[in-house]
Parts: C-alpha cells; sequence; structure tokens
C-alpha cells in the first residue's frame, strides 16, 4: 500500500441509496461493512513503522496529513504508512475496523464519539501522552477529549465552526443586509429568490447526507436551547416531543429556498455554487474554504451565526466539531504510535497543518496565529465568544442511531417536507434500541 492511499474496498462502502434503503431496519451492527481496514497490522509488523487510518481523503486534508506525518518522520526516524479512506466510508465502517486489525493510529472526533469507542474498549488510554501535551491545552479541550472513566483516549488537532456563509461583494452588489433574527433570515432568503439566486446552497447527495445535520442542529439550539439539544442527542428525551415537531416546522418554513435537487448534490458542489455567486448563503462549516482556490475569492467570504429563533436562547450556542487522533485498543507499534501521537498534540504539528489547510483552527493553545486569515480570526472569536459548544449531531449522539435512523429518515422528509410527524415517529420507534436507561 502506498504511503498515501485510498483504500482499494472504499468504493464497495454503502452509498445513499443502500442506507435510505434500510431506513429504520438496521442497527449499529450494520456500520461494519469490510470497507476500511488496516494497512500493514498483522503479525511480524515493521517495529519502526506507525500506520495511520485517516479520513482525510479529500485534496487539502490529504495534503495537510502528509505534511504532518512527513515531518514526524523526519524528525523520529520512524516511518508513517497511511491508509486514506473518504469520510463517509470511514464513518460507516468505523466498528468492523476497530474490532478487527485497525491501524495503530486513526483519525477521529471529540466527545461522545470518542467516549462511544472508548466505553467499548475499542481504544488505548493516553494519559501517559498527555503528560506530554496536556499545558497547551484549554480545561474545555481537554474535557473533550476524555472518556467517562476520566482517562484520556483523545489527541485534539484542530476544530472549526459551523455558520452561515456567504460572498461580501454578492450582498454589497445586491444590498442584502445580515440577518440577526429567524423573521429577517426568511425575508432574505425570499427576497434572493425573487432576485433568481438558490438562497441556501445545498448538497446532501451521495456520501453527504451528513451535511443537513447542521441546519438541524442550529434549528433545534436556536428554538429549544443547548440542553434539550444535548438530552434529545444522548437519547433522553423522545422524537415526537412538542419541541422536537418545532424543528420541523421551522425546517419546513426554509426549505422553499434551498437549492433544487440538493439530494442529487455534493456538498462540494453546492459550496461551488456560493462561490460562484449562483447561491445567496450556505449553512456550512469553515471547511467550505478547501473549495477555495483563489485568494480574491477566499477574502470575498464572510460568515454570520445561525439566526436567532427564541431571544431565551439568543445566539449563544456554537457547532465547532474537534477533530483529531485515537490509539487502537492494540497497536502493533505501541511505542512509536504514542511518539506519533505526541508530535500531533503538539503546537508544531497544528502549525504544519494550517499552513496547508487554512479551513481549520488549530486547538493547541501555544500554535501562532499570526498566519491565519481573516475567516480564521473571525472563527476563532466566534468559538470564543460562545457559551455553549455543540460538536455536531453524529458526534454528539450513538453513531448508529444517526447513521442509520435519524439521517436516513431526516434526508427522506426533506424529498417531501411535510409535518414530519410521520418522520419523528419512526425514529421514535427506533431509540430505544440504541439508548438504554
Amino acid at each position: 500500500m502506498t504511503q498515501q492511499s485510498r483504500h482499494p474496498l472504499a468504493a464497495r462502502g454503502p452509498g445513499r441509496r443502500t442506507v435510505v434503503g434500510g431506513l429504520f431496519g438496521l442497527g449499529a451492527a450494520a456500520l461494519g461493512a469490510p470497507v476500511l481496514s488496516a494497512c500493514g497490522s498483522g503479525a511480524g509488523a515493521d517495529p519502526k513503522t506507525v500506520t495511520f487510518g485517516s479520513n482525510g481523503a479529500d485534496a487539502t486534508p490529504k495534503k495537510a496529513y502528509a505534511a504532518v506525518t512527513g515531518a514526524f518522520a523526519k524528525d523520529s526516524g520512524l516511518k508513517v504508512k497511511t491508509n486514506t479512506v473518504d469520510h463517509d466510508t470511514f464513518q460507516k465502517s468505523i466498528s468492523t475496523y476497530l474490532q478487527g486489525t485497525p491501524d495503530d493510529v486513526f483519525t477521529w472526533f471529540a466527545g461522545y464519539r470518542m467516549q462511544y469507542f472508548a466505553k467499548k474498549n475499542l481504544c488505548s488510554p493516553l494519559d501517559d501522552v498527555w503528560d506530554k501535551i496536556g499545558a497547551g491545552f484549554s480545561d474545555a479541550t481537554k474535557q473533550l477529549s476524555r472518556g467517562e472513566d476520566g482517562k484520556y483516549y483523545f489527541v485534539p488537532l484542530y476544530n472549526y465552526p459551523w455558520a452561515v456563509f456567504y460572498r461580501k461583494s454578492l450582498f454589497k452588489e445586491r444590498g442584502y443586509q445580515v440577518p440577526q433574527k429567524w423573521s429577517e433570515f426568511i425575508a432574505l432568503a425570499k427576497r434572493m429568490k425573487k432576485d433568481g439566486l438558490a438562497p441556501i446552497a445545498s448538497g446532501y447527495g451521495g456520501g453527504d447526507s451528513w451535511s443537513i445535520l447542521g441546519a438541524f442542529d442550529y434549528l433545534d439550539l436556536r428554538a429549544n436551547g443547548y440542553d434539550f439539544h444535548m438530552s434529545l442527542m444522548r437519547g433522553e428525551v423522545s422524537w415526537t416531543d412538542k419541541r422536537t415537531v418545532a424543528i420541523l416546522d421551522l425546517w419546513r418554513e426554509l426549505t422553499p429556498y434551498y437549492q433544487p435537487s440538493a439530494g442529487g448534490r455534493s456538498w462540494q458542489d453546492a459550496a461551488q455554487s456560493l462561490l460562484d455567486k449562483k447561491s445567496g448563503m450556505a449553512v456550512i462549516g469553515l471547511f467550505l474554504g478547501q473549495q477555495i482556490t483563489d485568494e480574491t475569492i477566499r477574502a470575498d467570504i464572510d460568515f454570520f451565526p445561525f439566526p436567532e429563533i427564541d431571544g431565551t436562547h439568543g445566539q449563544d450556542a456554537v457547532e465547532a466539531p474537534t477533530d483529531g487522533f485515537m490509539l487502537s485498543r492494540r497497536p502493533k507499534n505501541e511505542d512509536g504510535a504514542k511518539k506519533l501521537l505526541e508530535f500531533l498534540g503538539g503546537a508544531h504539528a497544528e502549525e504544519l497543518y494550517m499552513g496547508v489547510d487554512p479551513s481549520n483552527l488549530a486547538v493547541n493553545e501555544q500554535a501562532k496565529t499570526d498566519s491565519y486569515n481573516a475567516l480564521q480570526k473571525k472563527s476563532a472569536e466566534l468559538i470564543a465568544s460562545a457559551k455553549h459548544i455543540s460538536q455536531f449531531a453524529d458526534r454528539d449522539s450513538d453513531p448508529g442511531f444517526i447513521s442509520t435512523v435519524v439521517l436516513p429518515g431526516l434526508t427522506e422528509w426533506l424529498g417531501h417536507p411535510d409535518d414530519g410527524s410521520g418522520t419523528l415517529k419512526k425514529i421514535e420507534s427506533q431509540r430505544s434500541r440504541f439508548f438504554t436507561a
């Protein structure tokens, strides 16, 4: 396997049709299609090689990870063999991957998604690594990196906010004003549609159904508040609760302004329509920047926080997922893997990564930020000002529940947005299968 290769079995991962076809009939075990496997594990593994499972298949993160692992290899004298699989396939296959012979170190997410595998004993604790890197991280980041048992299982690399992105020049040309409240947001969308634009860029086709969760989360956070949202994600609240019904009522008000045929479009194509001024706004993460190659366009991109719906909650919550790394439960080269994780948790590694991929923010507080562009600086301010930080629905909840129940249900609902009662009842009927008292 090459140093940076997409796994040859990746193409066999379940596509959108497969997942939707199995709506509400799949359990967590269904995540385990044989599409993600180790690159270089097994008996007789090379003690001078560390294997690294990566979900960074897109060009920019792939290049950024190569820069980081290349620097580590040069400093340590160890070789890093990288197994790169596309993001969606990686997520759908992670359970079986970790139960088999996974790579020594692998990319994953902070918070619940990390805790889920720590509780299943599918990863190794990293307290000794944190003894060396801990000074660089805030208490909030440390909390996101610990399992329910209080041990560390996660080394963070970066985070990034979700917001409503737009092009400044388009707003100036058309005389659009940045909305702060829901009514202003809907009024702006109506005006954009009248002006011949697709008001909200949208693409959730193929493996990109996860992208719809940004709007769902913000609608819930703004209408019902952070505490309710987290209770819903943790399976503590019924999906037929009137507050959940209210989310789909609000979403249905917005759907007429979505870009047509979103179910057949990738998030990258939707983002490109924003960059091309064919769409007026996009509810998306800062990773939108991965699509930008012209720095004059990057300078023209701006964002505003998702609008206020209920003044009780205002705009006090921000979606800011944190990405990083974990250690497999039985690494073939434990010493080398921990050396890699110590390097990855350092300020230098974050600076190297951000130098290639300016669509994220360094989490290590000792990392230099003087090279940040305007979007990165504003993003850091948004996260710093938040009263509550959510990770993202598929990271704050049981992965099987979101992937095989919630996502297919909401995706199907978006195709014909009715009052949502049938969809919510189906989701609720599966909740007890994933969450037990």
